[in-house]
């Protein structure tokens, strides 16, 4: 594929862990042009930035104690900010095929009102059924563009996204703001969610996809949910612009009963107890202006998020 357009892509990483080789092989052999490979950096002491490929790659390093979600990726555009689209990665989304960016990014050519897209995400080789059921449900087969326009008949869906496989036009992204920098996690929503507001829309590209999911434990779950909770209260122009999450949470319940019905009905308890954990952390983290400090910092996956001196 060839575009008259630069591209960046940008890669936050923390010891990157055994996916790490395939996600690089995954970039290098990518079939359109990339003009800078980013890696964000936060202080990897394992093999992160000793792979031959990184000599591809520019480096960036942060400091742990300074990574924030929003602000570190914002600060990689700013330092590298020469190129019309932006598209990141995480650490642990291994491209699924060679065209995997050039199917993400040509969506821009043909539809100039789109401010982002987001791929597809596939549960990786051998994942279990919850998490495969996870991937199946949040990302369809089909293609969709959606504008504020959509949002009374798909409310908080209508801004789902996610920067583990997504791209971004730089004007949109300007007009936006860029990534906010403070949120404890959701910076891609964020900025969809201003994209809308300011009239663009957003696209989910079903034939751009990665290999990416995880197999959480129940206390990992109500953390995860608990950050979500968290995201949510604090950023609750989201609810007034686009509703709320509680409706997605009763179809997916009724989506994964389904669905281990078919596959594996003795996960039925596992999968009853994954779904508690995941309701009391997010209204735990609704309510976290409520909490005491320890116990946000107990329940959080971000705990240095709640450092007072942060």
């Amino acid at each position: 594929m060839e575009l008259k357009t630069k591209i960046n892509l940008y890669i936050p990483t923390l010891n990157a862990g055994s996916l790490w080789p395939a996600v690089l092989e995954g970039i290098i052999s990518q079939t359109v042009e990339i003009e800078k490979k980013i890696i964000i950096d936060s202080g990897s002491t394992d093999d992160t930035l000793s792979s031959p490929y990184i000599r591809e790659f520019e480096i960036l390093k942060v400091d742990k104690n300074d990574f924030d979600h929003g602000g570190t990726r914002q600060l990689a555009v700013e330092t590298f900010p020469n190129a019309d689209f932006y598209v990141f990665l995480t650490q642990d989304a291994i491209l699924a095929h060679p065209d995997a960016i050039a199917n993400l990014v040509k969506h821009f050519e043909s539809n100039p009102a789109l401010g982002m897209v987001y791929g597809r995400q596939l549960p990786h080789k051998g994942a279990k059924e919850l998490e495969a059921h996870a991937r199946i449900f949040n990302y369809p087969s089909t293609s969709q563009t959606r504008g504020m326009e959509d949002a009374t008949k798909y409310g908080i869906k209508t801004i789902s996204c996610s920067n583990s496989f997504a791209a971004y036009r730089r004007t949109a992204f300007e007009v936006a703001g860029g990534f906010p920098s403070g949120s404890i996690l959701g910076e891609d929503v964020i900025i969809a969610g201003q994209m809308l507001l300011k009239g663009w829309r957003k696209g989910y590209i079903a034939d751009a996809q990665v290999y990416h999911s995880h197999d959480y434990s129940l206390k990992e779950e109500f953390k995860r949910y608990f950050d979500i909770g968290v995201f949510h209260a604090d950023n609750k122009w989201i609810f007034d612009h686009f509703g709320r999450a509680e409706s997605e949470g009763m179809k997916y319940l009724k989506s994964e009963i389904s669905y281990l019905l078919k596959h594996n009905w003795l996960l039925l308890p596992k999968s009853g107890c994954s779904l508690l954990a995941k309701w009391l952390g997010y209204k735990a983290g609704l309510l976290h202006d409520q909490i005491p400090l320890h116990f946000n910092q107990s329940f959080s996956m971000h705990r240095r998020f709640w450092n007072p001196s942060k």
